[in-house]
C-alpha cells in the first residue's frame, strides 16, 4: 500500500487555485471528467470489500463510533453502470446487525433497503430519502453508493496544474436539497478530493474531503474521509482499515435474505 503524496499535500493545505482558467482545448469534456471521477470513486475493480470505522461528532463535541463492512459488486462491465452494495454494522451494540443494501441503477431510481434487527424489520428507503442522514452521521445514504454523473449538468470552471474544478447542477432540482456542488478532481487519478455543496443563496453548507488516499492493488483508493455540515454543526470521519478488490463475491449476497442472515465468511 502506497500513499499518493500529491493528494496528501493538497489536503494538508496546498489548496491554491492559482493556475489558469480551464482551456477547453487542453482539458477533457466536463461530462467525461465527471464520469471518470465517479468510476474512480465507486468502480475500482470488479468488486470490493472495506472495513470502515466511523466517528460522528455533533455540534456539542459529543462523539459516537460506528464500525461496519461494505461489500460491493458491479453488474456488467460498464463504468458507472449497475452495482450492488451491502453494508453490515458490527458495533456499537445498539446498531450491531443493522444491514443496508443498495441496487444501483443506470436509468431509474436506486433501490435501497435497511434492516433493523431490534424490530426484525426490513424497510425500503424511498428515493426522496436518499439525501438524508446515513445512520445518524453527516454522510447521506447517497454518499455511500454514489450519485450518478448523469443526474447533473457539469461545467469545467477552472484547471490547476493538478486539479479539475467542476461545477455540477442537478437536472431535477426538486429531488435534492442543493443548488449545485463543486468538485476538485485530481487530474492523474480522477479522485474527487474535495466537494462543496451550495444552497440556493450561493452559500457552502456541506463539505466532503478525502483526507487520505493510498494505492491498493494498484488502484488509488480513498482510505480516510470526512463530511462537515455547517447547518447542523459537527462532522463525521470515516477511516478504511481494510480495503480489498476483486474477491469474486457471489451476487446472491446482495439479496434481501442476507439482510437478516449476514454472509459471515465475507464480512468477518
Amino acid at each position: 500500500m502506497r500513499r499518493i503524496p500529491l493528494l496528501t499535500t493538497f489536503i494538508a493545505g496546498a489548496f491554491a487555485l492559482t493556475a489558469s482558467i480551464a482551456n477547453a482545448e487542453d482539458a477533457p469534456a466536463a461530462q467525461d471528467i465527471a464520469n471518470k471521477a465517479s468510476a474512480a470513486s465507486y468502480y475500482q475493480g470488479k468488486d470490493g470489500k472495506a472495513v470502515v470505522s466511523m466517528k460522528i461528532t455533533d455540534s456539542q463535541g459529543r462523539e459516537r463510533d460506528r464500525e461496519f463492512t461494505i461489500l460491493r459488486t458491479d453488474v456488467g462491465d460498464v463504468d458507472n453502470g449497475e452495482q450492488r452494495f451491502y453494508v453490515l454494522f458490527a458495533r456499537p451494540a445498539d446498531v450491531k446487525g443493522t444491514a443496508f443494501m443498495v441496487w444501483k441503477h443506470e436509468d431509474k431510481d436506486d433501490d435501497r433497503w435497511l434492516y433493523l434487527p431490534a424490530l426484525d424489520l426490513v424497510k425500503r428507503i424511498a428515493a426522496s430519502d436518499e439525501r438524508t442522514s446515513f445512520v445518524g452521521s453527516h454522510f447521506y445514504y447517497e454518499d455511500v453508493s454514489g450519485r450518478s454523473p448523469s443526474e447533473d449538468t457539469h461545467v469545467l470552471i477552472e484547471t490547476t496544474p493538478d486539479y479539475y474544478v467542476l461545477d455540477s447542477t442537478p437536472k431535477n432540482p426538486s429531488a435534492v436539497e442543493f443548488a449545485k456542488y463543486r468538485n476538485y478532481i485530481h487530474k492523474a487519478t480522477f479522485i474527487p478530493v474535495k466537494t462543496e455543496y451550495y444552497d440556493a443563496n450561493g452559500e457552502v453548507y456541506r463539505v466532503y474531503s478525502a483526507t487520505k488516499v493510498d494505492v491498493i492493488a494498484g488502484k488509488p483508493t480513498v482510505t480516510a474521509s470526512e463530511m462537515d455540515d455547517k447547518r447542523i454543526g459537527g462532522k463525521t470521519t470515516m477511516s478504511y482499515t481494510t480495503v480489498e478488490y476483486d474477491l469474486g463475491l457471489p451476487e446472491d449476497i446482495f439479496t434481501e435474505r442476507y439482510l437478516r442472515t449476514p454472509p459471515r465468511e465475507y464480512v468477518r
